[in-house]
């Protein structure tokens, strides 16, 4: 059997790459979420060790586990500090996402899926796009995603400061091989997207 493609999502935030990717995986592909994987690698008792060196028990409740909420506000703050730490924590995290994100490919392919959807915000900034071998854009105006990110409970100034740690969205539109349109409705995406599977499978 050969081996399964792997699909990379790029878009800005809340662009809608978990809407595709959740009409991938309703297609037959696999996913790999990168927000899950971190999620996990967050468990780990050297991942915790390293965190707790560098801000104490303030990111930690009670029973020893990160609180991400905490820690989100000290590596994205609109300062020196913060830039400085964001590259601390992804210096810890990202090489070990990695690998899960890895080790979760070789188990789907192996499993017989067709298509592997990678579903990474920080993509191009990890270099996980490097395990990918085509990269499908999800695109949607700022003004449409600026109003998704406030039902999620953002705020404007959070939204700002969280695209401004990524790359520029022209820049994951340039890399990709495929554009999606995300800026009508969520069928209107799916039927794109279905359409686009056949070349994605390969």
């Amino acid at each position: 059997m050969s081996k399964p493609r792997i699909v990379g999502l790029l878009g800005g935030i809340a662009s809608g790459k978990s809407l595709a990717a959740a009409q991938l995986v309703k297609l037959g592909a696999g996913l790999l979420d990168a927000d899950a994987a971190g999620h996990e690698v967050l468990k780990r008792d050297d991942v915790r060790q390293a965190i707790r060196l560098r801000w104490g028990d303030v990111v930690f409740d009670t029973a020893g586990h990160v609180v991400r909420p905490a820690l989100a506000r000290l590596v994205f703050a609109d300062s020196p500090q913060g830039r400085a730490d964001l590259a601390h924590l992804e210096k810890i995290t990202h090489p070990l996402i990695g690998e899960l994100l890895q080790a979760r490919a070789a188990e789907m392919a192996a499993a017989g899926v067709p298509l592997i959807v990678l579903d990474a915000p920080v993509m191009l900034k990890a270099g996980w796009d490097k395990l990918c071998d085509k990269i499908v854009f999800i695109d949607a105006p700022r003004d449409q995603r600026l109003a998704r990110a406030k039902t999620r409970g953002w705020t404007e100034a959070e939204f700002a400061a969280r695209e401004a740690r990524q790359e520029p969205v022209d820049e994951k539109r340039r890399r990709a091989d495929f554009v999606v349109e995300n800026s009508h409705s969520p069928e209107g995406m799916n039927s794109q997207i279905s359409r686009l599977w056949p070349q994605l499978v390969g």
